[in-house]
């Protein structure tokens, strides 16, 4: 699904090529900054690939950079969110849907997103600082932890350590949405000197922690 801003991946991978020359960075900089490998950034940066939500926060933090910059995520002030007014976006050229059931008041330090997962979706595998908590509501996903293969239904759960490598991927033909928990608290940090992501991904992107 084509993110809401109408971006495309490739003019994603513009910005982000943009903003490291800007910085005076070279990809093996990036790479060590953001967690991210020289060759994934590459990729991303001509257009090639495209990183889940949580990749493309701990990539934002490393070039100094909101995550905004790249793609439009809705902000809600409110703790309340109905069903029928949560937020949707998705990262250009990505085939899943965010919707944030999170809210931006000041001090927040939790991130929140159900993730809509088409069939053979797979994430990069990713590393980061922090934890994620991951709650199947719907369809079937496998969520790899430190070489561990968990094959999740809807009503498991799965609570881990961002340090572990870890990824995650659809391989059934039904869609399928996830309940993603964490801190990116990265996503704020725009001055940061070091990459150093305080995650919750999805991702896997639950990304970052990332969805």
């Amino acid at each position: 699904m084509p993110a809401a801003n109408g971006d495309s991946v490739s003019t994603l991978g513009v910005r982000m090529r943009k903003q490291r020359h800007r910085l005076s960075l070279t990809l093996q900089q990036a790479s060590e900054a953001s967690g991210v490998s020289v060759g994934y950034l590459s990729q991303v940066e001509r257009g090639r690939a495209t990183p889940s939500l949580g990749t493309l926060s701990q990539i934002a933090v490393a070039l100094k950079v909101d995550v905004s910059y790249f793609i439009h995520t809705p902000r809600t002030q409110d703790s309340l969110t109905r069903a029928d007014e949560r937020p949707r976006f998705a990262v250009a050229g990505s085939s899943i849907e965010y919707e944030k059931i999170g809210a931006d008041f000041p001090g927040h330090e939790l991130s929140s997103y159900i993730m809509n997962v088409p069939p053979g979706y797979a994430s990069e595998e990713v590393v980061h600082e922090g934890e994620e908590v991951i709650y199947i509501l719907e369809g079937e996903i496998v969520q790899v932890v430190d070489g561990g293969e968990h094959i999740m239904r809807p009503g498991d759960s799965l609570h881990y350590l961002g340090s572990s490598p870890h990824s995650w991927s659809n391989k059934t033909d039904q869609p399928a949405r996830v309940l993603w928990v964490g801190r990116m608290q990265y996503e704020q940090a725009m001055g940061a000197n070091r990459i150093r992501p305080n995650g919750g991904a999805t991702s896997s992107a639950f990304a970052s922690s990332r969805p």
